[in-house]
């Protein structure tokens, strides 16, 4: 069991949706998901594609710093997402590792788990959380300002990605003070 002092990696869920600690159990239907866009993991940090998959979710699975979930709707898994390098000191943490299949982007989803999240960061007593996006993925961006984060600015060569890419990534944050503006 991870090392979870503010309980963060608890079950969520509203209506259809459900986040629920990843596991091994998920292993072959994350496999699934994670193959119906194989060109996406080029923008991101680590890849999930077929020829990484496993590896990539077993580190994900043993690595301290991240809290995964699976994202279930309806019962069937829809993606990943995660708390990453909680600073329980600071009151922060970093929300991302997520990915979605393609049937369930357009916000439908996203929008309502990362609230779902937010709010139960709140709970648990965090006071900033923020979303480390490359800044090739237009669509995360938007992401982001749909549900009211906060644009920071943007770290150059942040990190080398699984490519070798030199990324350049957009923060964004949503801190205490903005729980009454969104309604968390």
């Amino acid at each position: 069991m991870k090392d979870d002092p503010l309980g963060l990696l608890a079950v969520l869920e509203e209506g259809v949706l459900r986040l629920e600690p990843l596991e091994e159990r998920h292993r072959e239907a994350l496999r699934a998901a994670c193959a119906e866009d194989v060109t996406i993991w080029e923008m991101y940090g680590i890849s999930y594609d077929p020829e990484h998959f496993d590896a990539s979710f077993s580190a994900l699975l043993a690595n301290s710093e991240r809290l995964p979930f699976a994202i279930m709707v309806a019962g069937n898994l829809a993606g990943m997402t995660a708390w990453i390098g909680t600073h329980v000191a600071w009151k922060t943490s970093e929300i991302g590792n997520t990915y979605l299949r393609p049937r369930h982007r357009g916000g439908q989803i996203n929008g309502p788990l990362k609230r779902m999240m937010l709010a139960h960061g709140f709970a648990c007593g965090l006071k900033r959380m923020f979303f480390s996006v490359d800044t090739r993925n237009e669509r995360s961006q938007a992401a982001c300002r749909k549900i009211g984060a906060t644009f920071e600015g943007v770290l150059r060569n942040h990190m080398i990605t699984w490519t070798g890419y030199l990324r350049d990534s957009a923060i964004f944050s949503v801190v205490e003070r903005d729980r009454e503006r969104l309604g968390l």
